[in-house]
């Protein structure tokens, strides 16, 4: 099957930018280089076209259309105009899909779902959801999202939106006139620096990205640079760090499940609180540049002890690091472990989460 290309695929030429597939799209990877791009992020300020990702408008209420049972998260309580991370659970308490939930109005909601998982997350959705005053549309095709990171993403945002960008708190969103259109920005990113994500039309989102890029402080970033941003703040990525294979107690993200309320995959969620894990997602910390990759074989005492979902050089610490999942008895901080694959063998220490801790995420 031929990868999609987002609107923005002919800009991203434009620019020099090397594109490689990624969740069935044709994405771009980097345009100057993924370590310039991750340390102008860090510094300045950096446009991702995320247009990839799948977006719900749900009408409903929460509770009578099943909503709040389909996610971990309490939607009941949230106050309007703000989102929550969490995670769409299976019966056997298998991560489908990690979301963000947006509360666009009393009974009004987006959900932002990953690329890949969009088809199924809307046909698992539909299948829970009450058939009566429920309505649920699929949007990804017609808006567009861009991702605008970094500790100046805020005045580059000012200038163009106006001063109610100050006004938003970390996991807030509202209105914004920007290009005649009224569009969602919310206070969110995948990046650990202080950032924000624009929803536009898809026929303006051109113009949306070329007038970001006329500031000086912005530049394009491609996913190279995103994925060695979010790996340093310990961010997971769907499809490698958690899946169906995982919940979110041994990917270490269980204050992302209210266990107040009822939930899909809730009565597994306890049954393993009350058994124990076999494994937990980890982090370490190599002792020189090289990194581990994806499935490289984790070993303590030359007894294979876990396997690496993501790895990468670290640009902010200058090492290399990484997560993976470590049966529970070797997952203290501390631990000194081996990365193997073939004759590669990296030396390790699983550290505290996350490596990176000078972001501006909530400045």
């Amino acid at each position: 099957m031929e990868n999609k290309k987002t609107p923005l695929f002919e800009q991203h030429n434009k620019l020099g930018a090397k594109s490689a597939p990624f969740g069935g799209w044709l994405m771009p990877i980097q345009y100057e280089g993924i370590i310039n791009e991750h340390q102008w992020t860090r510094n300045n300020c950096s446009v991702f076209d995320i247009c990839h990702m799948g977006e719900f408008m749900i009408q409903a209420d929460a509770l009578l259309s099943n909503l709040d049972k389909v996610l971990t998260q309490n939607l009941v309580n949230m106050p309007l105009k703000t989102c929550k991370y969490g995670f769409m659970l299976n019966d056997n308490a298998g991560i489908i899909d990690d979301v963000i939930i947006y509360r666009i109005e009393q009974d009004k909601w987006m959900l932002v779902v990953n690329a890949a998982t969009a088809p199924a997350d809307f046909e698992h959705i539909k299948k829970h959801l009450a058939k009566d005053n429920v309505k649920i549309d699929n949007v990804s095709n017609s808006l567009a999202k861009l991702d605008l990171q970094g500790p100046l993403s805020r005045e580059v945002l000012v200038e163009i939106a106006g001063e109610g960008i100050l006004n938003l708190d970390y996991y807030g969103f509202d209105y914004f006139s920007v290009l005649g259109e009224n569009i969602i920005i919310s206070r969110t990113g995948y990046t650990g620096e202080m950032g924000f994500e624009l929803y536009i039309n898809n026929d303006k989102v051109i113009d949306l990205w070329n007038l970001l890029l006329e500031n000086k402080n912005v530049k394009p970033a491609g996913l190279g640079a995103r994925d060695t941003l979010r790996l340093e703040v310990c961010y997971p990525l769907y499809g490698q760090d958690i899946s169906l294979k995982t919940s979110p107690l041994e990917a270490g993200l269980a204050s992302f499940m209210d266990m107040k309320k009822d939930f899909m995959g809730k009565a597994a969620i306890e049954k393993k609180q009350q058994q124990g894990l076999g494994k937990k997602l980890c982090c370490f910390q190599t002792e020189s540049r090289r990194a581990p990759r994806h499935d490289y074989e984790i070993l303590v005492n030359n007894q294979k002890a876990g396997i690496v979902t993501s790895g990468s050089y670290s640009p902010s610490l200058g090492c290399g690091i990484g997560m993976g999942y470590i049966a529970e008895q070797y997952s203290d901080i501390g631990t000194e472990i081996s990365l193997e694959h073939e004759n590669i063998k990296i030396n390790a220490q699983v550290v505290k989460r996350p490596f990176y801790k000078k972001g501006s995420l909530r400045g």
